[in-house]
């Protein structure tokens, strides 16, 4: 396993030029599968996301701060980030596991990140598998430091490849050959993408502090495995032998274990899956490790009529070890449900109930103006409640040094509160958005109106937004159709009220909707026969004409604002469309190679003769504003590069300087410059970054650095219309990034 820095510097691109970065502001977004407090210090508090990298809480500004914002487009995978671990004997020591899937997905084998700066700086050392940050399970906290010999860690690897320990600070590891399980739970077998079809493997590691002393080894330690019918192992030797530990329940996954070690005992929340999208039964035991007894101390058995979950996040408040708090893994419908007892599993009280059905009576109140949009537009019938109290909720952890602080993950947010102990008191205690300044949504389109809002985005999983104010989370997402993942956007450049949008959501809603009131409101379209996904599509620049083209039905053209649709000739289905930004009746389509322009309002389409355009890979391209027939299309993969074309795409000429296009758009022109400033995400000069041009691309200038790359930033970039320099970057998990000269 190879041992490397991270920040590598890089020759400049001809020039670079200082940026101040920023998010443009969802305030989460994404999912939050785990939270580690350190054991140790107050207020030092770590999140990870499964795509969007990992914070550190920062309690003077109050809000979480990104460390893997240096990871760069080849090695995007380590944005996902499967595990994380705080030292308590050092906390400036923080390690994290790294890699976004198992399967081919992710091209690169797993990681993990070691700082001894609180994750200002990091290490790698590579590892010899894959990692699985946005796999199935994972919620699971699979990395582990002794927490007496804080030299030595465990993690917990995926697919089969068995327990791993490092003895120097995780800078080398290696696998523990004597541990007897490697795991064997699949989700599903028979799938062939490899992503429902890994096995989950190892899957958490805990301590017993209290059978070791301050710089020895801990001898007692536990083990999680993927295995329903061998579920726990032990080692009482720090680690060389192992056994199964005796009387432990079966037919179920252990997705939590945490020990009490003042009381000896050992916790855990158990499902029928990994997670953290499904589980419909599980428990709650209790082992005495002292007698090796197992007590099932579920809120709701699993043979209960009432039970319809298994169980996830669980926490122990370490100032009162006979509290815990355990979270159902998901409950769609009609919301999550948290058990707290504070008797060690006797009895449990919980979050919500019943009065007279469907009614329910709330021991908390939600308060969520950092998002609003968490209310996803709906007004839903009792007994759901808007927001909901959460779901995919893996993470759940009660902070070790104040009882009345907790916070948990969601789908979509992180939550916590600050009053827990009122619950005790049956007294309402208020639960809040906790996520500011963690953005981990996937962006999918960016557009810049020159009127109206100064951005509108599309995103995966909560729609897209109108954004009024970069600074502040908007009020809702997109809705009426609400679409779950907005793919594709654009509006009329020459009347920038008229914005057209297409996406997914729930069976039966459209997947196109349109707005004449520059994404304030819309409308649902409806859609030509046979579409089976949201595809691309342009609006003209006057607005009067929208082309799509849709997944399943070819490219169609509509003249009356979505409401009925022609079919195009001339152009295959699934080709990229785009707009001229001046003339309303030219639109443009690339595939497979070739090149195609309409010139009548997208009724036919005419192929080019323009060769040498990239025949595979991933192309996008972009229409000048203000210059009627001005294209720029740049291709990843195969022949990749980047091409400009001033008349309508019959002619392309290469902007020699790149080597692989990513992303291309445009914003307000410098100063005394005819041609607007040109903005991608490209390697140019050897360099991958983000790059602008204020003379159509006869120089270029880096505008990012090795600190701000963001993973993958391929799908959309644009400069904002109206400053010059200003620039929107999409990123796949660490939301809208903008950026201004400095």
């Amino acid at each position: 396993m190879a041992a490397s820095l991270v920040s590598v510097s890089s020759a400049p691109a001809a020039a670079e030029d200082a940026y101040t970065w920023d998010n443009v502001e969802v305030v989460g977004g994404g999912f939050i599968p785990g939270v580690v407090f350190n054991e140790s210090e107050p207020d030092l508090i770590y999140a990870r996301t499964d795509i969007g990298g990992a914070y550190r809480w920062d309690p003077a500004a109050e809000e979480w701060v990104p460390l893997l914002d240096w990871v760069g487009w080849d090695d995007w995978g380590y944005s996902g980030v499967a595990a994380l671990a705080t030292d308590a004997v050092d906390p400036d020591r923080v390690y994290a596991a790294v890699g976004t899937y198992t399967n081919d997905w992710d091209p690169n084998n797993g990681a993990v990140l070691r700082s001894a700066d609180r994750g200002e700086t990091w290490e790698t050392t590579e590892l010899p598998f894959k990692i699985g940050g946005n796999m199935p399970g994972r919620g699971i906290e699979r990395l582990s430091i002794d927490p007496n010999d804080n030299s030595v860690l465990y993690l917990g690897a995926p697919s089969g490849e068995g327990l791993w320990r490092s003895t120097d600070y995780g800078a080398t590891w290696a696998e523990v050959t004597a541990f007897p399980n490697a795991g064997n739970y699949v989700q599903d077998p028979s799938d062939t993408s490899g992503y429902l079809s890994d096995n989950l493997g190892v899957t958490w590691v805990a301590f017993d502090p209290a059978s070791g002393g301050a710089g020895q080894r801990t001898q007692d330690i536990y083990v999680g495995v993927a295995d329903k019918e061998n579920t726990v192992y032990r080692s009482t030797d720090a680690g060389e032998t192992w056994e199964r530990v005796p009387g432990q329940p079966t037919g179920h996954l252990a997705i939590e274990g945490v020990l009490d070690h003042e009381n000896g005992h050992l916790y855990i929340s158990t499902s029928d899956t990994g997670g953290p999208y499904d589980g419909a039964e599980g428990d709650v035991w209790r082992l005495d490790t002292a007698t090796d007894e197992w007590t099932r101390i579920s809120p709701v058995p699993s043979e209960s009529e009432d039970s319809h979950y298994g169980y996830g996040g669980l926490a122990i408040d370490r100032q009162n070890p006979g509290t815990l708090m355990v979270a159902t893994q998901i409950s769609w419908w009609p919301d999550i449900q948290i058990f707290r007892t504070t008797d060690g599993g006797a009895t449990w009280t919980q979050a919500w109930e019943y009065t007279n059905y469907p009614e329910r009576a709330n021991r908390y109140e939600m308060d969520i103006s950092a998002s609003p949009w968490l209310t996803f537009g709906t007004d839903p019938e009792p007994p759901e409640m808007t927001p909901k109290l959460g779901w995919m909720t893996q993470a759940l952890e009660i902070d070790p040094f104040d009882s009345d602080r907790m916070l948990y993950g969601t789908g979509a947010t992180l939550y916590g509160t600050d009053d827990l102990t009122a619950w005790d008191r049956d007294e309402t205690f208020t639960i809040e958005v906790k996520a500011r300044g963690i953005e981990e949504t996937a962006v999918l389109d960016l557009a810049a109106p020159p009127d109206g809002a100064p951005l509108l985005s599309a995103l995966g999983d909560v729609g897209g937004f109108r954004h009024d104010d970069l600074a502040a989370a908007p009020d809702l997402m997109y809705t009426q159709p609400t679409h779950g993942s907005t793919n594709s956007l654009d509006f009329a450049e020459l009347a920038p009220e008229r914005v057209v949008r297409a996406g997914s959501g729930d069976e039966g809603v459209a997947r196109i909707g349109l707005s004449s009131d520059g994404g304030d409101t819309w409308r649902a379209g409806q859609e030509p026969g046979g579409v089976t996904g949201p595809g691309t599509v342009a609006m003209g620049a006057d607005g009067s004409r929208v082309v799509w083209s849709p997944d399943g039905a070819g490219v169609h053209v509509s003249t009356d604002s979505g409401s009925s649709w022609t079919a195009s000739s001339g152009v295959p289905a699934g080709a990229r469309v785009e707009a001229d930004r001046v003339n309303p009746q030219v639109f443009y389509a690339f595939s497979g190679g070739a090149f195609y322009t309409s010139t009548d309002g997208g009724a036919t389409f005419t192929e080019s003769a323009a060769a040498g355009l990239p025949a595979q890979g991933d192309v996008r391209f972009a229409a000048v504003p203000g210059q009627e027939g001005g294209v720029w299309l740049a291709g990843s993969g195969d022949g990749s590069g980047m091409w400009r074309s001033t008349d309508a795409g019959a002619t392309f000429t290469p902007v020699e300087e790149v080597d692989e296009g990513g992303s291309v758009g445009f914003g307000a022109p410098a100063p005394g410059a005819d041609h607007p400033a040109v903005y991608t995400s490209s390697m140019i000069d050897g360099v991958r970054g983000i790059f602008r041009s204020d003379d159509a691309g006869a120089t270029w200038t880096r505008i990012n650095d090795d600190q701000h790359q963001w993973a993958w930033t391929g799908a959309a970039i644009t400069g904002d219309p109206d400053v010059y320099g200003r620039v929107y970057v999409s990123t796949n998990g660490r939301g809208i990034v903008y950026g201004d000269p400095a």
